[in-house]
């Protein structure tokens, strides 16, 4: 079942024509790799499925965006609602200077006010048991967040998206600032993750891509060049520019 689908999506940052008509279908419950070389439109496809191009003066976009069927590049699209709906895990870990526990609830606290102590505590509980942290912070959790590790801090993160209850993770790059033990370690979450969510990756590791994802899509100078299932974008690419950038001849 289709999650996001695109059509004839074109966006524009003032004159620079950066995503050219691009048609996909991400399904549910499945990791979606995106790769292509930097500078492709990998990382604003992304970030259309949340609308945080918006924030960048100048963009403007034409066609749709259909996410369980209701166009998200409207004008009368809650941003808020979208924003919960379709999180977001970035490249570099980005953790709030606050306790681990204040992390995580503190989407909660901003958009329901009061909420009840157990609720919190149980909020917590499940975030972290979630990203598989549970064990290793539960004695931890007035500790400040930024004294964690890199890899502990992006699970973190996950773990406060996750609070929030979405049901897509778009993830850019969320990997490249980690050591090979921490990237392995995200790999598996990841794995774990799509049996209750829809992840989009944005990757330019394209090991990585064909170790975790179900789908590819590759991406060259905004156009999306090639989608389907992972094995076959990675064994037998239709297109020549896919071969090409799969086998290192640019990129």
């Amino acid at each position: 079942m289709s999650k996001i689908i695109t059509k004839n999506l074109n966006l524009w940052y003032a004159n620079f024509h950066a995503i050219k008509s691009v048609n996909a279908c991400f399904e549910a419950n499945r990791i979606t790799a995106v790769i292509g070389p930097s500078g492709c439109g990998k990382s604003t496809l992304l970030r259309v499925f949340n609308r945080m191009n918006d924030l960048i003066e100048g963009v403007r976009t034409d066609g749709e965006v259909l996410v369980d069927g209701e166009n998200i590049l409207g004008a009368h699209t809650d941003l808020v609602e979208l924003r919960k709906k379709v999180g977001m895990v970035f490249q570099r870990p980005n953790p709030f200077p606050l306790s681990i526990y204040e992390n995580i609830v503190f989407g909660e606290r901003i958009h329901h006010g009061f909420i009840r102590r157990y609720e919190l505590d149980e909020i917590v509980e499940n975030s972290l048991k979630s990203v598989l942290l549970w064990d290793e912070l539960k004695d931890e959790l007035k500790e400040p967040a930024l004294r964690l590790s890199l890899e502990q801090k992006q699970r973190l993160c996950i773990a406060r998206l996750i609070a929030g209850k979405p049901d897509v993770l778009l993830m850019d790059e969320p990997c490249s600032t980690l050591d090979p033990q921490g990237t392995s370690r995200v790999e598996e979450l990841m794995r774990e993750l799509k049996n209750n969510y829809t992840i989009i990756i944005v990757t330019h590791n394209m090991q990585q891509a064909a170790r975790v994802s179900d789908d590819t899509g590759f991406m060259l100078l905004g156009e999306l060049v090639e989608f389907g299932k992972t094995e076959k974008i990675f064994t037998a690419p239709e297109d020549k520019r896919t071969e090409d950038y799969i086998t290192g001849r640019y990129g």
